[in-house]
């Protein structure tokens, strides 16, 4: 059996992502985010807050039971937040600290355990983490959401690092999955145009259906999961799997 934990599971890329594996007989997917919108026979759903540390810290052991002879383990940590679209000078207090909470600190929770729970299985073990090319440059009002996305993507690689000095049979990725038509396309969109210099581009892609769709980013991150062995960088865009 493989067994699938995606985050954000509620909605957009998480959604299709859980339903994509669940058309494999063999797969037993755990969803986590805060609401739950699939019901499936073998989809099983943890009510998380990735925003609320202390509840996750808590509860965090539930996310991962024992497993009986898995023939392959995966983790997508695809849930994230964009935050406040605004400048540096112009946020609330809290803004970094949510983003970082979500996009940093909860995927680094997820596959510390992750790693915990499932070291002794000699089976692939497989974690993707949703990265973005803000991660790569800067974008104006995107501070908290650029710098979270450059730690997760050296995040990955170092854990990957650490993979392959203890020659574990883990493979680590950051994907970034390109301009996809989400919730967080929505919330970008409605940004001020003082506060966010690429607004007009961005809506421009909505007005053009230049966006990618959710299940079309799902299946190509599945042939990801299925043919991982194949794929060496760490860091990536979802354009070099074909």
């Amino acid at each position: 059996m493989n067994y699938y934990f995606i985050t954000g599971t509620s909605k957009g890329i998480g959604k299709a992502l859980a339903e994509a594996a669940l058309e494999d007989q063999n797969t037993i997917v755990t969803g986590i985010s805060r609401n739950v919108s699939i019901t499936h026979e073998r989809y099983h759903h943890l009510h998380l807050d990735l925003s609320d540390i202390t509840a996750l810290r808590n509860n965090i052991h539930k996310v991962y039971p024992e497993l009986r002879e898995p023939d392959k383990i995966v983790l997508i940590n695809n849930a994230g937040v964009v935050g406040e679209v605004s400048y540096i000078g112009s946020q609330s207090t809290d803004n970094v600290e949510f983003v970082f909470d979500v996009n940093v600190v909860a995927p680094a929770m997820f596959m510390d355990t992750f790693l915990s729970a499932y070291h002794h299985h000699n089976c692939p073990k497989i974690i993707i983490n949703m990265s973005s090319g803000a991660g790569k440059r800067p974008v104006d009002g995107w501070a908290a959401y650029c710098a979270s996305k450059a730690a997760l993507d050296m995040l990955s690689l170092t854990c990957q690092k650490e993979q392959d000095l203890q020659k574990t049979n883990v493979k680590v990725f950051a994907l970034s999955p390109g301009v996809v038509d989400t919730a967080m396309q929505t919330h970008i969109r409605e940004a001020e145009a003082d506060q966010f210099s690429e607004i007009e581009k961005f809506q421009k892609l909505k007005e053009e259906n230049a966006l990618e769709q959710p299940d079309k980013v799902a299946a190509k991150i599945m042939t990801l999961v299925n043919e991982a062995d194949s794929f060496n960088e760490v860091v990536f865009r979802i354009d070099l799997i074909k």
